[in-house]
């Protein structure tokens, strides 16, 4: 078994996946770029916990504000809205289901689409950096 590893670039930083695509959940390390935010939304399938590891960080849940503590998580069922917004560079541990239906972006500081499943086989799942 080799390990794995897939760097994808965003515009608020980058995501590190460490587990290979056929693995039946996800575990991945977001980074945030000091000041940088992603996108306010909401999953219609994903489940995902998401646990700072580095760094500071706020987290927004359903319209609540609250700064992110080292090493503890937030779990975030489908449809609950959320966003994570970087104080300083740091990283965000998230496990989360497989990256099924949608991600639905509320708010978006980069304009991105809402994220379905077609858009998600484009190059750059149809945003520009």
């Amino acid at each position: 078994m080799k390990p794995y590893v897939q760097k994808v670039v965003k515009p608020w930083g980058y995501e590190l996946i460490f587990t290979p695509p056929n693995s039946p959940v996800v575990g991945k390390v977001l980074h945030l770029d000091a000041g940088k935010r992603f996108s306010y939304q909401y999953h219609d399938k994903k489940t995902e916990t998401l646990c700072l590891l580095r760094g500071e960080a706020k987290i927004v849940i359903n319209g609540k504000t609250r700064k992110m503590s080292l090493l503890r998580g937030f779990f975030i069922p489908p449809m609950m809205k959320h966003r994570c917004w970087a104080i300083t560079d740091c990283d965000i541990l998230e496990a989360s289901t497989k990256e099924e239906g949608n991600t639905v972006r509320l708010e978006d500081d980069y304009n991105r689409p809402t994220e379905t499943e077609e858009l998600r086989k484009l190059p750059n799942r149809g945003w520009k950096k």
